[in-house]
């Protein structure tokens, strides 16, 4: 077959699917945008883009939906390039729907088989808009700019053959009327590659050396905003730091934003320290920003406590890459978590407003390790037995692909 993967920055959710159609004879191209660098071994085609947003004086509720129809317009150019100049006329197109690049792809290759990759559906109510009203209106201005953003995903998925989401929690969030078109398979975690290990340690940037079994509080997201609700971590450590005066905390994560608005100055890290920094003992905080991928992995093997928060949005794949190496997760409770972790199960689960619920079980969780040690055992095998990548997601996955035809 001969099959186009369509990703802003490929390989995203496409790193093992690419690679292994390629090993099962399959013809695979990706088409990704010009800024995006990383290295792949598929052959990779790159379009343009703009420098410059839509004028949202002139868009105004259809900026998104503008922004989003102009890559569109860029991917499909270079779609023709790859029809008439390089003859490439793939069986089935594969792409994300979250940036619009499949809109005009049919107007090129009719005869193509297209599914999208729906990772999430905006609604005005329900989900992350208006979650944390710290953050986040839900006046009427707000919630029309959310339905207006809804335009290109609604095409998307109308235009599909059939689409793939990664949870059961982020199908749901896609309107019923396409929901019968959706598989659900996550894009997998390799469990054999990614377990505990009681040697694993890390030299931090002071020099101290954490190593497994120390009493070590971990926190990922790409980067710190209260969407992964940095704003409630930060205010339940100095009750932490006080109650375990041997804790380490190890954050990891940049100062960007992601999602939801950035902060009115500087970045939100700096904002939420300066309100707790007089009751809290930086010196056992630890900001890695960015990591090589084998710095987090090692980190979380050492992890004691792994605190994960999320509005109700996408899941992070950290969350469940920390319960395959064993971590002791207590996290949100909020939907797309409650999916995977169950409370006294596989991890603990904590309103995600309760602050000091939150400093009690991070508190309690790193006090007595030994109490938890089922809960860590528990969630690997949630990850195994749901998630794993080369039993049971990657081949769903190439089905999904395949059996398109």
């Amino acid at each position: 077959m001969r099959i186009l993967l369509v990703h802003q920055n490929f390989p995203g959710q496409f790193r093992h699917l690419g690679p292994a159609m390629v090993a099962r004879g399959h013809h695979v191209v990706a088409l990704t945008a010009e800024k995006n660098q990383q290295g792949t071994a598929i052959r990779t085609y790159r379009y343009p883009m703009p420098d410059t947003p839509p004028d949202t004086r002139q868009s105004r509720l259809g900026t998104t939906y503008t922004a989003m129809t102009d890559r569109a317009h860029r991917v499909a150019r270079a779609a023709v390039q790859l029809r008439d100049k390089v003859g490439f006329r793939p069986d089935v197109i594969f792409g994300h729907s979250g940036w619009g690049e499949t809109l005009f792809l049919r107007e090129v290759w009719p005869e193509a088989r297209l599914l999208v990759y729906a990772e999430f559906y905006y609604a005005s109510v329900g989900l992350d808009v208006g979650f944390d009203p710290e953050f986040s209106r839900n006046d009427l201005g707000a919630q029309l700019s959310v339905v207006a953003r809804q335009a290109h995903l609604a095409l998307s998925l109308a235009q599909a053959d059939a689409a793939l989401s990664p949870t059961e929690w982020q199908a749901d969030t896609v309107p019923p009327c396409f929901r019968d078109k959706i598989t659900i398979t996550h894009d997998g975690i390799d469990t054999a590659a990614l377990g505990p290990d009681p040697n694993a340690q890390y030299r931090l940037p002071d020099g101290r050396v954490l190593r497994a079994g120390d009493e070590v509080l971990t926190y990922v997201a790409r980067n710190l905003e209260p969407y992964r609700g940095v704003h409630i971590l930060f205010r339940a450590l100095p009750e932490v730091l006080a109650a375990r005066p041997n804790a380490q905390v190890v954050i990891i994560g940049s100062d960007g934003t992601s999602y939801g608005a950035a902060p009115p100055e500087g970045t939100w890290r700096d904002t939420f320290l300066a309100e707790v920094q007089d009751r809290l003992d930086l010196s056992r905080v630890h900001f890695l920003g960015r990591v090589p991928y084998t710095d987090f992995t090692r980190l979380m093997q050492i992890s004691r406590v792994h605190a994960y928060l999320t509005v109700p949005f996408v899941l992070s794949w950290s969350l469940l890459e920390a319960m395959a190496m064993q971590g002791c997760i207590i996290a949100s409770r909020t939907g797309p978590v409650e999916e995977v972790v169950r409370d006294g199960v596989n991890g603990r689960l904590v309103d995600f407003f309760d602050i000091e619920g939150w400093s009690e079980a991070l508190t309690d969780a790193l006090a007595a390790p030994e109490r938890y040690a089922h809960l860590r055992r528990a969630a690997r095998q949630t990850i195994v037995e749901n998630y794993d990548l080369h039993t049971l997601c990657l081949p769903r996955l190439l089905r999904f692909v395949e059996q398109e035809l």
